[in-house]
């Protein structure tokens, strides 16, 4: 879908992007993370020509970033951009109008969104009336409906409850789950976890991290488990292929360790040292977030 290619971008001495190359692949939720500042909205900004680069190129299904493809994206901003005294309705279906639907066409679809977001009497209403969720209810709705083949997400769960950031989250699975590709800019690395394809991390205006999210997960192994066992609480040898690196409190005939496996031991064995000695319930990797993969690798860079 997009090819993104050795793109430099400064502002007054500033850089901005350092020579960032990536691969968005059709049907990818892939997330766009950085601390602030690192350099993800300026690379947004020249992906949907608000901006263009100082070098390098953006190629999108094949062919060089052009004006005709704009009409094939949708982009929700950090920064809120609806008309603020504009009625909603209205402004809907001038924004849609702006990408290339007629206006019975983007009437009829502006009705299905309305009724499925829970904002039928929003019609004759003006986005200063509305509070901060729901003005990014609207500027949502603005964004997919036109349908577009790519949808660029900056933060898009800023200002939403927990009831409705679920239900734009399950609005972005069935947008993805019906072919569109989504670029997903956030800070919140929960949401990454639950929904993100592949990712890209940039700091400092530099690229330091991209693949599919399960690769990078699983690069970030690090053999520590969770040991859930009944019974008195095991004193362990130097025979045990594992050390505890951290006993959580829990009661009186249950315990929970945190363990690392020693050189060349693997979970078997874990098993193979305790069942003759207790009973145990249960036994889980610990494999890192992608919050701890965030701080370990932007911290490195700091």
């Amino acid at each position: 879908m997009l090819s993104i290619r050795n793109i430099v971008k400064q502002y007054a001495g500033h850089t901005a992007l350092n020579d960032v190359s990536l691969e968005v692949k059709s049907g990818q939720i892939f997330g766009l993370l950085g601390p602030n500042g690192a350099g993800k909205t300026s690379l947004i900004r020249i992906i949907t020509q608000i901006t263009g680069p100082d070098s390098g190129e953006i190629f999108f299904n094949g062919e060089k970033l052009n004006q005709s493809h704009i009409e094939r994206m949708g982009y929700l901003p950090e920064e809120r951009g609806l008309y603020k005294k504009m009625e909603i309705g209205e402004q809907m279906i001038y924004l849609a109008r702006l990408k290339g639907l007629s206006r019975d066409e983007a009437t009829k679809r502006l009705k299905v969104w309305f009724a499925k977001l829970g904002m039928e009497t929003w019609w004759k209403m003006k986005i200063e009336e509305l509070s901060k969720g729901m003005q990014q209810k609207a500027q949502f709705v603005a964004t997919v409906l036109h349908e577009p083949d790519l949808i660029i997400l900056d933060e898009p769960f800023s200002g939403f409850d927990p009831v409705n950031a679920e239900i734009i989250k399950n609005e972005i699975l069935d947008l993805n789950k019906k072919g569109a590709t989504i670029l997903f800019s956030t800070h919140q690395m929960e949401s990454v976890e639950e929904l993100c394809d592949a990712i890209v991390l940039i700091n400092k205006s530099k690229k330091i991290l991209e693949g599919p999210l399960k690769d990078i997960k699983g690069a970030y192994r690090n053999d520590v488990y969770l040991v859930e066992y009944e019974g008195k609480q095991l004193s362990l040898n130097g025979a045990a292929p594992f050390e505890v690196i951290e006993e959580i409190a829990g009661e009186d005939n249950l315990h929970t360790i945190k363990v690392k496996l020693k050189g060349g031991s693997t979970s078997n064995d874990i098993l193979q040292y305790l069942i003759p000695k207790t009973r145990v319930n249960m036994l889980k990797e610990v494999i890192p977030s992608m919050n701890e993969i965030f701080i370990e690798k932007v911290s490195k860079i700091a």
